[in-house]
């Protein structure tokens, strides 16, 4: 060798060394596509447990079959022992549905190098979907349920024969029925791999993470996902019921025997003090109009004393209705804020509140039926009989042509003479004075929005006769203030 290529060869970097020393090299290559990673397609075989499932997982990590760079130029550089730890996990769940944080929890991992590491035992043939989870906008993860198969590479290497015993069935319930005598060996080693634990390297920075809490240790328990309680690996379906979705990820208890349930009777779990807060200022936003459309976690932090003094939303009603409420707010958290302050203090026990509560409802009470009266009586003034006015030739008017109504109706002489608008009013005995004080009277109540007198005078003689008095501009702007006050978006006020 030269002096040149002496140097070249040593800057060569040695080969990465495989997870095991003994690998099994018989095949091309192991890859998986992604539309053969579902159960009903795939071509692996179910394994009987999570104990030979690891065998194939130590084989396939040994075999150097499988070079995820050939696919992607990114993530893992190998099937390593990072992939084996997670493995382990999966062998110990049964049904296999791990949720991610589950296994970030269990492995100390990142939520994208335990999204890799499914990746690669789905790409090798040891995993496949039976489930794939879902994410909804607004709502829980769904986690996705895995079948731990084994591949057919792993057959072929090690000289295994399965057997399909029941012809209808699919092909990846094929059973084993023997092995041959050149791969008992190597399947004994790797029976002896699937006992031992691959457990993360215990760096300096590992050291204070596993101090800290951030990676959990790993236990020799045998974990059961939807019970939740240590078990064997065997199910028992007839009793087995699955948990929420929320809760696939959180493992298993230390205890064998399953905790109480802190929920209530009724199917609700009792709400802590922030709780109580936000349930308390959501129901303040939803029936108290001035305070619709305010941010309901300010509310919780305004009515927090009084939420947690135990005060209801007809406890802070009753109050904020001794207190004085505002017509028109501006900003309801402030305006709560100044409402409530000290409220706690003073109604400070449970009778003391039940007595502004009764005490607001006789108040309601009372201001319903003082309504019902202003109603009825503003019915019988415009329905009923009506009242004189105030004005003593105003009154005389209105009573000389009641009477000639009264009289015209009863079949009197006026009703055979049919008197013209202008006899009327000579019969009326109005002279021109009393019409410029008519209608000076009525134009100053046009000008304060009321138009009683002219609607008087329609109602009783006539549109035309009324229209001959005050004139059609008068008439005009009555009518326009008549149709303004009936509008639901304008308000007339008198100053």
């Amino acid at each position: 060798m030269s002096s040149v290529a002496a140097p070249a060869a040593v800057l060569l970097p040695s080969p990465r060394p495989s997870v095991d020393d003994e690998g099994v090299s018989v095949l091309p290559g192991l890859y998986v596509p992604e539309a053969s990673q579902w159960l009903s397609t795939s071509s692996s075989r179910i394994a009987g447990d999570g104990y030979s499932w690891m065998q194939a997982v130590h084989w396939v990590a040994g075999s150097g079959l499988y070079k995820p760079r050939r696919h992607r130029s990114h993530g893992p550089r190998s099937f390593g022992p990072t992939t084996v730890r997670v493995a382990q996990e999966l062998a110990q769940l049964f049904p296999c549905r791990p949720g991610i944080e589950y296994l970030v929890r269990r492995t100390g991992l990142s939520e994208r190098s335990v999204q890799n590491h499914l990746q690669i035992l789905r790409e090798t043939g040891l995993l496949a979907y039976i489930v794939k989870g879902t994410r909804v906008s607004g709502g829980p993860a769904q986690a996705s349920e895995f079948a731990r198969v084994i591949p057919t590479e792993f057959d072929a290497a090690l000289g295994i024969r399965t057997v399909q015993r029941d012809e209808d069935a699919p092909a990846y319930t094929r059973a084993v029925s023997g092995i041959a005598e050149a791969g008992r060996e190597l399947m004994a080693k790797l029976a002896k791999k699937a006992a031992r634990k691959v457990r993360k390297p215990r760096s300096k920075a590992s050291v204070r993470g596993a101090e800290q809490g951030r990676v959990t240790a790993v236990s020799d328990e045998v974990r059961c996902t939807p019970m939740q309680v240590g078990t064997s690996a065997s199910s028992t379906a007839g009793t087995t019921s699955l948990p929420p979705e929320s809760k696939l990820a959180s493992g298993a208890s230390k205890s064998p025997t399953p905790k109480k349930s802190k929920a209530k009777a009724g199917g609700r779990r009792k709400l802590n003090a922030v709780g109580r807060r936000f349930q308390l200022a959501r129901e303040l936003t939803q029936e108290l109009g001035w305070l619709r459309g305010c941010s309901v976690p300010r509310i919780a932090w305004v009515a927090r004393n009084v939420a947690d003094a135990g005060w209801t939303v007809t406890d802070v009603r009753a109050w904020l209705h001794f207190r004085g409420e505002a017509a028109h707010v501006r900003r309801g958290s402030g305006l709560l804020a100044v409402l409530l302050s000290g409220g706690e203090n003073i109604l400070d026990t449970p009778a003391k509140r039940a007595d502004a509560i009764e005490r607001w409802r006789g108040a309601l009470e009372a201001a319903r039926r003082d309504r019902i009266r202003q109603v009825r009586a503003e019915r019988e003034r415009f329905e009923g009989d009506w009242q004189a006015p105030s004005s003593r030739a105003v009154t005389r008017q209105v009573a000389r042509a009641i009477a000639y109504v009264h009289e015209a109706a009863n079949g009197g002489r006026r009703q055979a003479q049919a008197p013209s608008t202008d006899d009327r009013y000579e019969d009326l005995g109005l002279a021109d004075p009393q019409f410029e004080q008519m209608r000076a009277q009525a134009r100053g109540e046009l000008m304060r929005g009321v138009t009683d007198l002219i609607d008087l005078a329609v109602d009783s003689m006539g549109r035309e006769a009324a229209e001959r008095i005050y004139g059609a501009d008068m008439m005009r702007r009555a009518r326009q203030l008549a149709s303004t006050a009936r509008s639901s978006h304008t308000t007339i006020t008198h100053r």
